[in-house]
Order: C-alpha cells, then sequence, then structure tokens
C-alpha cells in the first residue's frame, strides 16, 4: 500500500488532516488556557469519537467492508489501552502540581510527540513483519505474558523522581522552581532555563513511550495493513487529551477494567500465536473485544468498591 499512487493518495490526505486537526484544536479551539469542565471535555469526547466513526465509514466506501471492521477494532482496542495512559497523566500532573488551565498545553505536546513516536514504532513494526514474519509470535507471546501481568497487577507505579531521562534533564538545563504559564523556556540573566512544564512534559512522552511498546504489537494482531494500523493509532491518541478531562475524576470506580484489558491483550496474543492454524474474522474480533471491555466496565459499576 505504501508504492500504489492510491496509497499514497490515502496517506497524504490522512497526514493532511491530522495536521489540521491538531493545528485547530491548538491554535483555535483552546488558544485561551483554561480549566477544563467535564462538559467540555464530554463534547470534545464525543466530537473525537464522531470523526473516527466518520473516518471509518470512509474507509468502508474506499477500501472494503474487512478494513473498516479492522479499524473499528483496532481503533477500539487502543483507545481501551489508553486508559492507563489517562492514569499516568493524572499522576503526574498531579505530582507536579500544574495549573489546570495549563495541563491541555502539555497534555496537546504530549501527544503531538507521541503520534511521532508511534508513528517510529509503525513503521518499524511494519518492516520487521515483512522481512521475519516469525516475529508475529514474537508479539503474540509478549501480548500474552502482558495480559496476565496487566490483570494480576494491584496498581500502576509511577515514580517520576526515579525516571532517568528527567534527571538527565535536570542536569542537562536549569530548570526554574517556579511555573511561567504556559512557557516551557524562559530566558533569564544568566541563560536559557527550563520550566516545570518542560520535565511534565518529558515525563508523559517517556511514560507514553513505555505503553506504546504494548499497544503498538496489540493492533498487529487486528491487521497487518500499515495504513489501518496508523490510521486506527492516531486516532485513538487524538482523542486521548478529551478521555483524560473526562475521566481523571472517575477512574477508580472502573475496578474491573484491568481484567478486562488484560483479556483484550491475551485474546489478541493468543490470536497471532495461532494465526498460522486459525484466522479469526474481524467481525467475531470486534464482538469479542467489546464484550469483553464493555462486560469489565458494566461490571465495575453493578459491583462497586465498598468504602
Amino acid at each position: 500500500m505504501f508504492g500504489s499512487a492510491e496509497g499514497a493518495g490515502f496517506w497524504i490526505g490522512f497526514l493532511t488532516l491530522v495536521l489540521l486537526l491538531l493545528a485547530v484544536d491548538l491554535y483555535w479551539f483552546h488558544r485561551r488556557p483554561h480549566a477544563i469542565s467535564v462538559r467540555e471535555a464530554l463534547w470534545s469526547v464525543g466530537f473525537w469519537v464522531a470523526l473516527a466513526a466518520a473516518f471509518n465509514v470512509y474507509v468502508y466506501f474506499q477500501l472494503g467492508t474487512k478494513s473498516a471492521l479492522e479499524f473499528a477494532t483496532g481503533y477500539l482496542v487502543e483507545y481501551a489501552l489508553s486508559f492507563d495512559n489517562v492514569f499516568i497523566f493524572l499522576v503526574v500532573l498531579r505530582y507536579f502540581q500544574v495549573e489546570p488551565r495549563y495541563q491541555h498545553r502539555v497534555l496537546f505536546y504530549g501527544i503531538l510527540g507521541a503520534i511521532i513516536l508511534r508513528g517510529i514504532f509503525i513503521v518499524t513494526g511494519t518492516a520487521l513483519i515483512a522481512r521475519f514474519h516469525w516475529i508475529i509470535y514474537v508479539f503474540g507471546a509478549f501480548l500474552v505474558f502482558t495480559g496476565i501481568k496487566v490483570a494480576l497487577q494491584s496498581e500502576i507505579g509511577v515514580h517520576p523522581e526515579q525516571n532517568p531521562i528527567l534527571r538527565w534533564l535536570r542536569r542537562a538545563i536549569p530548570i526554574t522552581k517556579e511555573y511561567h504559564g504556559s512557557k516551557f523556556f524562559v530566558r533569564r540573566p544568566e541563560g536559557l532555563s527550563a520550566t516545570p512544564l518542560l520535565a511534565v512534559l518529558v515525563m508523559i512522552e517517556t511514560t507514553d513511550l513505555v505503553f506504546a511498546v504494548d499497544s503498538i504489537p496489540a493492533i498487529y494482531g487486528v491487521t497487518r495493513d500499515p495504513f489501518i494500523v496508523a490510521s486506527s493509532n492516531i486516532f485513538a491518541i487524538l482523542g486521548l487529551r478529551a478521555l483524560f478531562f473526562l475521566l481523571a475524576g472517575i477512574m477508580v470506580k472502573f475496578r474491573f477494567l484491568k481484567y478486562g484489558l488484560g483479556a483484550v491483550l491475551l485474546f489478541i496474543g493468543a490470536k497471532m500465536l495461532v494465526s498460522w492454524y486459525l484466522e479469526i474474522p474481524v467481525a467475531l474480533s470486534l464482538g469479542i473485544v467489546i464484550l469483553l471491555l464493555g462486560g469489565s466496565i458494566g461490571l465495575s459499576f453493578l459491583l462497586p468498591e465498598k468504602k
């Protein structure tokens, strides 16, 4: 798909759309720093999900039913795996005491960096699978292991003070003790200094990189089409900020979600491991993913944790 004229047109159009959406989001909707309300976050989540659904309709008419189902499944898997990112963002922003009105800005650039890094991951993964087909079984085994780990872990630990990249940053460049609005750098009499907001951005980028190691192999369990892999992943990432502002206060209520996520990773990993012998229809995969995630969220509300 990379080499065909039709494929090039898809890529150019998609990347142009992504850049346009990012520009409109930063310079139009959020040009004035402000705290994001639950109502605004709800509208934002609806907008990004509706946009992904509209793009999936476009995929359906241009590439067919199979590609549309693969996009829907991949988007749902990546969006669900982003729930852990939401929790990490919450911990990092609270640790650095970032004011609510500046959180959107730092998350915007965090998401932009995540798109670039995941793009590199996707290109690398596609090249590896094309050259060494057996690596799909390595991905599958890794996802099975990760699924079990996610289901069994008691909590997700984040320790910003132990992050080696953050420690290197503090040695490499002076960092002010106080914030300077939404600025990442400020010029002082002694020279250029970073603000704590840059440290927050570094933390968000490095933690997202760790989660990408789990999520990128997962999408290859759904489809091997580079365009579907990239587009479903990027659309899920684009809606991550809105999801953060909507769910930040109620994440603790999803007590069974980690079991649902673990089961999804187990299912996709097992699907990759048996792909040589058995091909599971995409529609069936989509149904299983919806059942596992919806069941875990529904069960969390039916059986809330007792105080």
